[in-house]
This record gives structure tokens, sequence and C-alpha cells, in this order.
């Protein structure tokens, strides 16, 4: 078996511990099979490209993801031991967002009506059915250098009346202190779960953009030793905004900050102050960032720590941008939208598979490709320079279907069964 065949093989076997034996074979022969498929990702059309031979009923696949015996905690908790090998030491950055997949049968179960941000604009909101999910991801710097990756390491579905997305947010995050202990976290999310920042999330710091009109305040003062409820904040200041407007040009600072991978430059001011509706507890360092050429509006970022250099807090905001791709990826590229499954835990599971299979595919080729990747470049995209996941899977499938046609091959003659084989096998990828 070659190199890359042997290690796709190591990323399965370390999920074996969630599985009972049964249950970890069809596993195995399901996500292979969804990796090499090239039509609709149904179940049945999975099981439609595996191995005639070896595969089992297919009922037994729809079972296995309704019903089967397994742990999709245990799943995340093997995968987030591989993604940890790829993390360089000191605190680990993770990605927290929500996400629609689309599921618009009304007897999905867990599926609702939710806000679709993709087709949502600001004069016009729209809604879709479908499974909101909250992802958990760990942010790895790939050694070719480019834009950040997003690797899934938790999935939680949220059910209206049920715990809210912070409050999932927030489960996430401790679960993944509780399985590192001896790691520290920069959390990095959008404006929609700053209040994170006033959960004291253990050895985790927060970094999150401010609203423009957020109400600030300066440090408390000290007791006074008088009768009565001492002061839980100081006097008001101006909103973010208002700052901003108010800062002299001198007192801005230009910082090259790391942008989605490339370098720019900005111009920078921070300030610390007391968001008391978030964070009523503890001051947090406000930056806000500037375009020198004045082409874009003034950002406002925040953290925690009052001791984060403020460019390292912007460039750590803009790599957030790596768990969008990642959703564009699950989405167009995994079509985790697809599995067709209704009851039970089905729908959740079958979700949380395509994120974990996006992870297994870019751990399998950070594993393989080394410093110097090979991928394809298209006439259209010649100045391409740094693989994306479709270049990952794509080369994942070519090394599955490689390993699968050469099986059968006996001293380099082909045999029947092999000529069948490619034929199937080429017939699938049209």
């Amino acid at each position: 078996m070659s190199r890359a065949g042997s290690a796709w093989k190591a990323i399965l076997a370390g999920m074996a511990g969630a599985f009972t034996s049964p249950s970890f074979s069809l596993f195995c022969d399901l996500t292979s099979a969804w990796v090499c498929a090239t039509g609709r990702r149904t179940i049945c059309g999975m099981v439609a490209v595996m191995d005639p031979a070896s595969r089992a009923a297919h009922d037994a696949y729809h079972r296995l993801v309704r019903e089967g015996a397994w742990s999709l905690e245990a799943v995340w908790e093997a995968t987030l031991g591989l993604v940890v090998a790829v993390v360089a030491d000191g605190p680990i950055t993770v990605l927290l967002d929500d996400t629609l997949l689309h599921r618009p049968g009304r007897h999905v179960h867990g599926a609702g009506s939710y806000r679709d941000a993709v087709r949502s604009t600001r004069q016009r909101v729209v809604y879709a059915r479908g499974l909101n999910l909250m992802v958990l991801a760990v942010r790895v710097n790939p050694p070719w250098g480019g834009m950040p990756i997003a690797i899934p390491v938790g999935v939680r579905l949220h059910h209206k009346g049920g715990a809210t997305l912070p409050e999932l947010a927030a489960q996430l995050v401790v679960q993944l202190a509780e399985r590192l202990p001896a790691r520290s976290f920069i959390l990095c999310a959008d404006g929609a779960y700053a209040t994170l920042a006033g959960q004291d999330l253990p050895r985790t710091t927060v970094v999150s953009r401010m609203r423009r009109d957020a109400a600030l305040y300066t440090a408390a003062p000290p007791r006074t030793g008088k009768r009565g409820r001492p002061r839980t904040r100081g006097d008001r200041l101006p909103t973010p905004a208002q700052l901003a407007t108010k800062v002299r040009r001198r007192d801005w600072t230009d910082a090259t900050i790391e942008w989605r991978g490339r370098t720019q430059t900005k111009m920078i001011w921070a300030t610390d102050v007391l968001w008391y509706g978030v964070c009523p507890t503890a001051m947090v360092r406000l930056v806000i960032v500037r375009d020198p050429d004045d082409h874009e509006p003034d950002d406002f970022f925040f953290t925690t720590d009052p001791d984060m250099n403020p460019a390292e807090v912007v460039s750590i905001y803009a790599g957030r941008w790596a768990i969008e791709v990642t959703y564009r990826d699950v989405k167009q590229i995994v079509h985790g939208q697809e599995p067709q499954t209704w009851k039970g835990q089905g729908p959740e599971r079958a979700a949380a598979l395509a994120f974990w299979l996006h992870a297994a595919t870019w751990l399998w080729y950070l594993t393989i490709s080394g410093d110097q990747p090979a991928f394809t470049t298209q006439p259209w995209n010649p100045d391409k320079r740094t693989p994306s996941f479709a270049d990952a899977i794509a080369e994942l499938r070519r090394t599955l279907w490689r390993s699968r046609i050469s099986a059968p091959s006996h001293n380099g003659q082909l045999t029947p069964e092999m000529t069948t084989l490619l034929v199937e096998a080429l017939a699938a990828a049209a």
C-alpha cells in the first residue's frame, strides 16, 4: 500500500474507539465512498461506488447514520487529538460560528426555519428550513503558507426552544478545555458571540467584533468607604464610532497585519475600556482599525487580554474567514446537505459526518503533502500558488481509486474482474 493510502487508513483507525467493530467497518466504507462519489451524496449514491464484493446491504449504512452503535462525541475527541498534533505550541486559536444546512423536508428531525445569512441583506431577511449547526474549528497555518485552514473539531445542533447559540458555543469551548487541560486558547468569533467575553471560559482569551454603538465606560472607581453599594463602572465614554472620530492623526499607529493569507498595512489605535453590557467585571482592549486609503469604514475589535498586541488582535480576527471557507467547502464540495436521512439522530449525525470528512481530508493532506504540495493549476487560474480543499479531496479521491483498482492486479496483468472494476470507476467519475 502507498504512503498516502496508509495515511488515510491511519486516520480512520484513529476513530475506531468510537465504534463497535461492525459499525466501524460500515463507517470506513461509508466515509471512503463519500470521498469517491461524484453524483449526489445520498447514502445510496455512496453505496453505488463501493466495492460490490465487500459492501454490506444498503440499509445497514442508513441504520449506521440513524441509530448505529457509535458516539459522535468520541469521534470528535479522537479528531481533536489528530488536529493538536499539527498545531504549533502555545495558545490554540479556535474559530466559532453557526451555519445553516438546508434540509427542506417537513419531517426532518431537528430542522427548523432560520435566517439564511447567505441570501439575506440589510434590507431583506430571507428564511430557509434546515439544520442550524454550531461549529467549533481549530485554526491551522499550513506549512505552504497562504490563508489559514479551519479544521472542525466539534458540531452541535441547535434546537428551537433549547439552549441558545451562545450557550451551545460556551458548552463547546468548555468541553474543548476539558479535553486539553494543558493548553490555553484564543477564541475568535463574530460580534454575535461577543457575550462569551463575560462567560469566564477556562483558559480562554476572546477576540471578537465590538458594536459601533457599544456603551463603554471607564474602570470602576475604588471604594470610598462610605455606606451603600460601590460603583461597578466608571464614567460613560463615547461610543467606538465617536472615539474613532476624536483620535488625532499622530496617535494612529501604522501596522502590518495578516489579512486572509496576505499582509496589509492598516492604521490602528487601541485603548482599554469597560464594556459593561458584555463583560461587566473586567476591562477589554478596544482596537480601532482604519484603512490608510480611506476606502473602507473603520472596524472595531476587542480582546479580553489587555496585553495582546493590537495588530495581533486584527490578524486573529481576519483569520476568522477560514471558517466561512469551511462552510462553503462542506456545502459545495463535500455536499453535506445531500444525505437523505430524516429520523432520530440521522440528520445531526449526517451533518456532523460531513464536517468530520472535511477535517479528515485536511489532516490527511497535511500529513502527505509537506511544505510543497502538488496540485493542479487550471488555465483560467495560472497564478494559483496554494492548494484549496478541492485539491486536497481530489488527491484523496485519486489515492482511494488507485488503491481500489490496483488491488486485484497480479504481476501487472489485467484480469476480467479488474477491467470491470476500472470501467465502473470511470463510469462513476463521468
